[in-house]
């Protein structure tokens, strides 16, 4: 049952732009390898996309290189001749070096070929951000055009929020958009919100628990902006449509008790599944009602208008292309700055690993559920800046683990031996597939429970 309530459309539209973001990422990472490879007259042996163990979905040798695509979507690889690596080739490395290998190259040019991928990543961010905000700007809601103030769940009103309020700042940040209060809450470890409820203005103090709450996947829901729920279409075989409503119809009742906006209705049905419940509508200024049956997942089939159409006014900050530039330096600072942040909270306890970690389970279903330029650009961004990141960690199997023993032979003159490279590898990719098997581990657990 749990796999026929599951959209496979959607799966599909995420799967898709998840494969095509990270085929992206993943050969621009090693072009970022083997382009300097190639000018300090190495050889490149391999330039995969995926990997390839026993088979390669495609692959074609052209002059010294084999070029190629492998089945397992986790990575790619460039395997340099010379090299230890996750090849882990090591009847190459018993031989004499030769001149066109990787070990036989200077320090400097092997620490630039280590480095490539890491650089290409972040130049690849900075350049989307800066097309993203000279294409489409920055749009925001803030918080006084939320003409019907927040929508709060369980662990807002556990805090004292409640729907209708509207959020002012945070600490002493005036609160821009309002649909940052989230993640400026967790980030900036803030202390306080400043609330407006009517016609008074209080403050409300933030935890350090409500931080960890909201690193947890489980606080799905926090405040949201709240909106009426005015039916815009339908879904195929809907039981809303079949029971009569048509698009327009405004739900504000059900079962007798009213529900003006959309987040009430959610609130009204979520113990009603599989029963059948009488809906009050408002059509064209008249009041109705209307009998319809929910589905084992509580609902019948109806698609709210989003809140664009529905008289809430965005504003957008517009950039020229020589505005765009220094915005883009910024935003992929602040995306590098934020990663960090997370990261950091893990080790102080304000999120847990088994809540904020993931495998390309979890990455994949970032990923909006139609095709969306902007969130796939922005999305792709993010993620090469996180690359670049993780791939600079002093981790033996990581290019930054090659790049910490060259700087260390440059500042001692003395090259570790080829015994310990493999050594180190192979503790690298140890602690590497430990740490993807217990993420994939955390994301199968999730679907189940």
């Amino acid at each position: 049952m749990m796999l026929l309530a599951i959209d496979w459309s959607v799966v599909a539209v995420k799967a898709g732009q998840f494969v095509l973001s990270f085929s992206i990422l993943i050969l621009l990472h090693e072009l970022g390898h083997f382009l300097p490879a190639k000018w300090f007259k190495c050889r490149v042996e391999k330039f995969y996309l995926f990997f390839n163990p026993w088979f390669s979905l495609f692959k074609k040798k052209k002059g010294e290189t084999e070029y190629g695509i492998g089945w397992i979507p986790l990575g790619g690889y460039v395997k340099i001749s010379g090299m230890i690596d996750e090849s882990m080739d090591k009847e190459q490395m018993k031989l004499p070096a030769e001149p066109w290998e990787f070990r036989s190259k200077p320090a400097w040019q092997r620490l630039i070929i280590m480095l490539g991928g890491v650089t290409v990543n972040i130049i690849l961010a900075i350049i989307i951000f800066i097309f993203i905000l000279w294409i489409w700007g920055k749009e925001y809601l803030p918080p006084e055009n939320a003409k019907y103030g927040i929508a709060t769940y369980s662990l807002a009103k556990s805090v004292g929020l409640q729907d209708g309020d509207v959020v002012l700042k945070v600490d002493t940040v005036e609160l821009k958009d309002i649909f940052r209060l989230r993640p400026e809450i967790v980030l900036n470890e803030a202390k306080s919100l400043t609330v407006r409820r009517g016609d008074s203005v209080f403050t409300l103090p933030v935890s350090d628990q409500l931080i960890q709450a909201l690193n947890s996947r489980d606080a799905k829901g926090f405040v949201g902006v709240r909106y009426p729920f005015v039916a815009s279409s339908f879904s195929k075989h809907s039981n809303a449509e079949a029971a009569g409503m048509k698009t327009g119809d405004m739900i504000i009742g059900v079962n007798g008790k009213t529900t003006a906006f959309f987040n009430e209705f959610r609130e009204a049905v979520k113990d009603l599944k599989d029963t059948t419940i009488r809906l009050t509508l408002l059509r064209n200024y008249d009041t109705l009602s209307l009998s319809v049956k929910l589905n084992e997942e509580g609902t019948m089939g109806v698609y709210s208008k989003p809140i664009d159409s529905l008289g809430f006014r965005f504003e957008t900050r517009e950039y020229n292309f020589f505005q765009a530039v220094p915005a883009g330096f910024r935003e992929c600072w602040s995306t590098l700055s934020n990663y960090l942040t997370g990261l950091k909270q893990l080790f102080t306890g304000k999120a847990k690993a088994s809540e904020s970690l993931g495998s390309v389970i979890s990455i994949g279903g970032i990923f909006p559920g139609v095709w969306n330029w902007q969130a796939f650009w922005t999305l792709t961004a993010v993620f090469s800046v996180i690359l670049a990141f993780m791939n600079v960690l002093p981790i033996p199997a990581l290019d930054g683990g090659h790049a910490l023993f060259t700087l260390i032979e440059m500042i001692t003159g003395r090259k570790p031996s080829d015994k310990f490279m493999e050594y180190a590898q192979m503790v690298g990719m140890v602690l590497l597939l430990g740490l993807m098997a217990y993420a994939m581990g955390l994301d199968i657990w999730r679907i189940f429970k």
